[in-house]
């Protein structure tokens, strides 16, 4: 499907259709007449929820959407983390960078559709007859929608038209980019101005809705990516004032749907079976489990994560077996990743011992649907008896959550005066949640800058950030090119899961990378064509 920049704003019935498990499926969901829009606050809200319903369908008619759970799983596969084993779904060859401007765009995140959504909003609520705070809240949650919008497309492409008023369809195709330092100074001010007017919390029957501190994290991850050390820590420390927010006890039940909504999440998507689903955890199991094993870990994030004595596996006195070697590891591991050999209660309740290293099981690396490194994504599949369809669940996705904020904290402050106490005293809080030792004390600046970076590595994992920490700390060149690998091969022993490694890692793909054309995305062609008064990334 086509993206173009516009958007036909009379589809009313689309702008205020229902879309969410809570706030957003108690609307109406036929469509209105301009007349009738905007005559009392129930009309505002209805409106309102158009906007938050690009954010997590994409499947619409108005073309994918931005912030989804797709997107959120696949980015992983633009970077070191994972391979994506299908070209059609569009993210292998961001990954191996052979990305062009004529590729299908099912992954183009150059989308425009909630922008001129929020545009159309913000220009109409204003003739609502409804109380000030009511006004500025609703105002501040498209505001910060269309702000997250910007985020993505800056990252990706970086020069992006910056379009803050409904467009003809005729303006629309004469756009030109804005240089990417103005986009973000406009989406800092934009953050800055609304935060205050947002509430800290909802009733639960608004959980989703954008909050006080989804507007200050957000602020301190642009700032983080700009290098704004001083405000990054400044922002992150307001949200940590909020008083809200604080780390679920359990890092592998956080992503459960039972714990949705909790004291750890600051910003997600949110799901509703059967009315507004989440169908994309389907994609991850293998073949046996009824899945497509679409996003697979590769090997480098496996070996990434240290024992549980808090040693790299690549130091000789870390106590690492070879021979076993997903043994005594930083529980994040198993909490994330299903290697050969583990239990993974998946098809109907049934304990099985994952076998992708063995020919003769079903789930073998080289079969149809099956991992080609050998390794599944666990995080958010970990229990599927929690569904009753993984292609149909209620499981929100998390966009921001407290340890982002506690790391960002963490990076700026050691950047900012270097690794004082409160830097360890945040890097501490998430390693100890997770069940590792604290960091070693007496740190440099720079070892406390390779171990943040360590930290937010393992601990995001396969949550869509990992491509956007290797762009900004310009480590392409040393992790993206060369060959990418699996598991080793060899066997598992059903009755006991003990897997005996014989063969080879097993090779998966080759990569290229070149910086000066891959930390940004092409523009898609079928844009360019459209309005020619965009210009192409550098190397496209």
């Amino acid at each position: 499907m086509k993206k173009y920049l516009i958007i036909n704003m009379t589809m009313v019935a689309f702008l205020l259709s229902s879309c969410s498990k809570s706030f957003l499926n108690r609307q109406p969901t036929n469509a209105y007449s301009i007349s009738s829009l905007f005559t009392d606050s129930s009309d505002v809200i209805a409106a309102l929820n158009g906007c938050y319903n690009g954010w997590n369908n994409p499947f619409s008619d108005s073309g994918p959407s931005w912030a989804d759970a797709l997107n959120v799983q696949y980015m992983d596969c633009v970077s070191d983390n994972a391979y994506s084993q299908f070209p059609w779904e569009g993210f292998q060859a961001h990954g191996n960078g052979f990305s062009t401007a004529n590729d299908g765009n099912e992954e183009s995140l150059w989308n425009f559709v909630t922008i001129q959504k929020c545009n159309w909003f913000l220009e109409n609520v204003v003739k609502a007859p409804i109380d000030e705070s009511l006004m500025l809240r609703t105002e501040g949650e498209a505001r910060f929608i269309r702000v997250y919008q910007y985020f993505v497309m800056s990252q990706l492409y970086g020069d992006v038209p910056l379009d803050t008023i409904a467009l003809t369809t005729t303006q629309a195709n004469e756009v030109t980019r804005t240089p990417k330092a103005e986009v973000t100074k406009w989406m800092l001010s934009e953050l800055a101005e609304i935060a205050p007017n947002l509430p800290v919390t909802y009733p639960a029957s608004d959980f989703g809705r954008i909050t006080q501190g989804a507007a200050l994290a957000l602020k301190a991850r642009i700032e983080l990516y700009n290098g704004d050390w001083a405000d990054c820590v400044k922002d992150c420390q307001a949200v940590e004032n909020l008083g809200v927010y604080q780390l679920f006890p359990s890092y592998s039940d956080l992503f459960r749907i039972q714990n949705e909504n909790n004291s750890g999440v600051i910003l997600d998507i949110q799901y509703k079976e059967n009315d507004q689903p989440n169908g994309g955890l389907g994609v991850m199991p293998s073949s046996s489990y009824g899945g497509w094993s679409s996003i697979d870990p590769t090997q480098s994030l496996v070996d990434s994560y240290d024992m549980l004595n808090g040693k790299p596996i690549a130091d000789p006195t870390s106590g690492y077996d070879p021979t076993h070697p997903f043994n005594n590891r930083d529980p994040r591991l198993a909490a994330t990743i299903v290697y050969p050999g583990e239990l993974y209660p998946y098809a109907n309740n049934a304990p099985n011992y994952y076998d992708p290293i063995d020919a003769s099981s079903p789930d073998y690396y080289s079969g149809n649907n099956n991992s080609k490194t050998g390794y599944l994504v666990k995080k958010f599949t970990s229990h599927l008896s929690d569904f009753d369809n993984m292609w149909n669940t209620g499981l929100n996705m998390i966009l921001i959550r407290y340890a982002e904020v506690l790391l960002n904290y963490a990076e700026a402050q050691n950047e900012l005066v270097g690794p004082d106490p409160s830097v360890y005293a945040a890097m501490n809080q998430v390693r100890e949640r997770a069940g590792m030792p604290d960091v070693i004390p007496g740190l440099s600046q720079d070892a406390m800058r390779q171990a943040i970076r360590h930290e937010r590595r393992v601990e995001f994992a396969m949550e869509g950030l990992r491509w956007y920490d290797i762009q900004r700390w310009k480590i392409g060149p040393q992790v993206m090119p060369g060959p990418v690998y699996g598991t080793r091969l060899g066997t598992v022993n059903p009755s006991t899961g003990e897997a005996t490694f014989t063969g080879n890692n097993v090779l998966v793909e080759t990569r290229v990378f070149d910086p000066n054309k891959n930390y940004l995305w092409p523009i898609p062609q079928t844009e360019i064509d459209i309005n020619k008064n965009l210009k192409q990334n550098p190397g496209y």
